[in-house]
Order: structure tokens, then sequence, then C-alpha cells
């Protein structure tokens, strides 16, 4: 029997949410009001969300850490000793460049940093364009050393381990979930654009963040759409003339055929994505024209030129700008950088050396340093939000070169709307648990539990970006165990 098109578009999204979300199953099923309830007023501004991901487990424990006297000796010791003596603690002196007080008191002190490779993030923080939330990853419900230990709490699926984790911070459930919390937020305005297919963007291959069930993620270059050559390319097989013209329209035609009743579900799925690409190819391309890489703002720094990272920021950027030739009022995009899973070598990994190359974490602060004035240039600050997550943090103890993986951790929302300069959550003890000086915040080896859920974050961004209250329950599925406003958005 040849199978519908509709009977496995069904089955997989009720089969594939179901089977990825095992005891969250009632979220899989409410995910079916989705096309109901995307049917929202259309906005009259625009608002755009971006997620970058930094790959492997950024050790946050050395991106943001106390410089109060008492707590940086505390860091310190758990990290092997400051890195003059041989651990990978920042020296105390190397911090005074980049401290801060947060508005918000933090029981540990009052006075934290940036790691120097960060200084133009410390800048926009100091600027209020940027906010620190601290020890914030997945979980199901509160959770604590006590609950932990004794298993009676319900835990975030395969903790630890990166695909998942990956995953779990993207779409609430472990590798092979089918929908993530921005394609969902994709889902539910979506009608706020003339052309969908705009509405979710990755500019790093393909993310399940951007996953949604009527909406489908758009993958694009560094340099704009990806094009399909045989179809968009001017010379089909080396043929030219008729003959070219000829084969480019039969692979055209067999390419995006969708209509014949006998086609293969697979084959009609696959017309339909070739079919939306060359489409959509041709309007990007004139969008991206509008905004040109030498356009003032949009130009890469010398020192970002060849950076894959500023690269997907920047086209990014520019389809931002182009909103209007691609008839978006709703967006989210993904941009990513790797190299954070750092068991050694993390120092240099990390760290921005004296010949100036820069390390990933100087990489990520002026990549988004660029983007945010990207945004002013183009006089959109306020209405884009940029986020970062990672797989998870590290552990707090070192393992002689580097960190292990970890649970909770530190991240950034930067952008015009944010009320930046302070903290939103709690900044943990940086010390290890022992029975005599006990942490309930770590489950060993300094492997932090997070304060503060990723569904508090995705709600708090929903809220921003237009999101119903009622439709909270339908982009983060564990809300009600949590705040749904980190109070981070103006």
């Amino acid at each position: 029997m040849t199978p519908t098109r509709l009977s496995r578009r069904e089955c997989l999204k009720r089969l594939g949410a179901l089977s990825a979300l095992g005891s969250a199953a009632p979220f899989a099923l409410n995910l079916a009001g989705l096309g109901a309830a995307s049917a929202q007023s259309a906005p009259a501004d625009y608002r755009a969300i971006v997620c970058l991901f930094m790959f492997g487990g950024n050790d946050h424990h050395n991106m943001i850490m106390p410089y109060d006297q008492t707590a940086y000796d505390t860091y310190a010791a758990a990290r092997g000793g400051a890195r003059s003596v041989g651990g990978i603690a920042y020296d105390r002196a190397q911090l005074t460049a980049t401290k801060f007080s947060p508005l918000t008191p933090q029981a540990i002190g009052s006075e934290f940093a940036f790691c120097p490779s960060m200084a133009a993030l410390h800048s926009l923080y100091g600027a209020g364009k940027l906010a620190v939330l601290p020890n914030i990853g997945p979980l199901i419900t509160p959770t604590t050393r006590t609950t932990f230990n004794a298993g009676s709490v319900p835990l975030p699926p395969k903790l630890f381990s990166h695909n998942d984790q990956q995953s779990v911070w993207q779409a609430f459930a472990s590798e092979g979930v089918k929908l993530g919390w921005g394609g969902r937020m994709g889902d539910l305005l979506a009608s706020s654009n003339s052309q969908s297919i705009f509405t979710a963007i990755s500019a790093s291959g393909n993310a399940v963040f951007l996953a949604g069930q009527s909406i489908f993620q758009y993958q694009v270059g560094t340099s704009g759409a990806t094009a399909i050559n045989g179809i968009t390319g001017s010379s089909m097989f080396g043929l030219s003339g008729t003959a070219n013209t000829a084969a480019k329209q039969a692979l055209t035609e067999l390419s995006t055929d969708s209509i014949n009743a006998s086609t293969l579900a697979v084959e009609a799925d696959h017309a339909d994505v070739v079919e939306r690409s060359v489409g959509a190819q041709s309007t990007v391309t004139a969008a991206l024209a509008s905004v040109p890489t030498s356009t003032s703002g949009i130009t890469l720094p010398t020192n970002l030129a060849n950076n894959r990272l500023a690269q997907q920021l920047q086209v990014v950027a520019r389809l931002i700008g182009a909103r209007a030739t691609t008839g978006a009022k709703r967006q989210v995009f993904f941009v990513s950088i790797g190299g954070f899973d750092t068991h050694d070598n993390e120092i240099t990994t990390l760290e921005d050396n004296a010949n100036g190359a820069l390390g990933l974490h100087g990489q990520v602060s002026r990549c988004m340093d660029y983007f945010y004035n990207a945004t002013v240039a183009l006089g959109i600050q306020n209405n884009v939000t940029l986020f970062t997550a990672s797989d998870f943090g590290r552990t707090l103890t070192s393992n002689g070169d580097g960190s292990d993986h970890g649970w909770g951790a530190h991240h950034f929302v930067l952008g015009g709307a944010v009320k930046g300069g302070d903290m939103y959550g709690t900044m943990p003890d940086v010390r290890l648990h022992t029975t005599a000086n006990p942490n309930l915040q770590d489950s060993g080896s300094g492997r932090l539990i997070p304060t503060t859920s990723v569904d508090s974050l995705a709600v708090t961004l929903a809220r921003w970006f237009g999101v119903s209250g009622s439709d909270f329950g339908l982009i983060a599925p564990n809300i009600a165990n949590f705040t749904n406003d980190l109070g981070f958005m103006s």
C-alpha cells in the first residue's frame, strides 16, 4: 500500500513526540493545539531571538567568577589553584579590569568578574545591554543535592551526555526529539510573517532548537542562500544552450513534483523541500543584496573577518536588516561555535594569547559585541535579543589541565530591550561539598545543580516575543514548576 503524505506526517508528529518525551506524553499531546493556538493577532512591530550555542560544554567557572577575596580564594582552591601556581583558575590580579557589582545582591559576595578575554561583554554589561543568568540549566522540578541523591525528584534525561544535553537545552528532551522551543515559538507566531519559511533560520546547519510542528527551519550559509546548482546554477553537467535549458527544466520538474498521487511520501516531502529552497533562494538573494556586507556597521572588523561565528552573525544581521523584503515580523535564528569540550588544554583553548590570537571566550565576546553594534547600525537593537546556551557547564574541580562534564552554567542575554547590568538568578557557592561544609547545589565534583530552569528562560523570551501566556506550556513543558518571568526583558 502506498503511504499517504498525511498519514506519514501525522504518525511522525505523534509517535516522535511521544517516544522522545516519555513521561511528558501529555505535553506531546498538547502540541496538537499549536496549529489552533498560532492564530494570534499579527504584531505591528518586528522582533527576533538569536540562540548562540557553544557546543562541547562551556566552562562557565572561568567565564564569570567571584572577585571578593574570600569567595575568590575558595574558587581558586577548588580549581587546583591560580594559573601562576599551576591551577586553572584565573589569578585575581588578572580580573581587576573586568570586575563588576550586580544590582541584585548575591549571598556569596558583592563583586564578580568577567574573564579577561571577555572585556567587550564587560563593557556591554556596564552599558546596561547585557544580563548574566547564573547557574541556569535543564530541570524538571526544583532540585537539590539531597533530592538528587535520594532520587526523589524527576531529573532531565541522560545528564552529562553531550548529544542528549544539547537536545535537552534546545528541546527539553534527549536526542531524537522532533520539536525545539524556538520552533514552537515560530509555530505560534509564523502567521505574523508573509512567508512562513523565513520564521526560523539557521546559519549553522540543522538545529533541533528551530524545529517546529508546522514551520520548517530554513538553512543559510554565511554568504546567503545555499543554491541547488543543478536547478539554479548557470550550467548543468557542462551543457549549454537549449540542451542546458531542457536538462534544468527536467530536473526541476523531477525534483519538485509532489502532485502525482502515486508519489511516495518521502519523495513528496523531498520535493516540497526542494521547491521551498528554490523559491526561497531568489528571495534571500534579493534581500541580502539590499544589505551588502559593505553596509556601515555590518562589515566585519579585521580580526573577525575569517571567524566562522562572526560570519554567521553577519548573515543574521543582514537578514534582519532585509526583513521588509522577506516580509518577516517574528524570526528565530540559530548560530553556533564549537570546541568547548575542554577536558585538557583549557587555558590555551579558552583564553586569548599574547600574540593576539582569540581563544573561544574571546571569540564569543567580540562576536557578540560585533552583532549588537550591527543591530545598532540597523536601528533595530531594541527588537533583537541574543542569548547563549551550551551542552552543560563543567566541573568546578580541575582534572589537571581542564575540567569535566557538569550541569548548571552561567549564560548571557544581550539586546537593547534587555535590562542589563545585573544578574538574574542566584550565583552559586563556588565550593565543593563536604560533610563539614555542605553545598546543596553540588551534585559531585562541583557539578552545579541549576537554580534557574531553561523553561524560565524560554518563557521569559517567549513573553517578549509575543507568545500568549496561555501558550507558555506549549513552549516549555515544566514551566508550571518555575517562575515564568525572570525579569530581564523590558
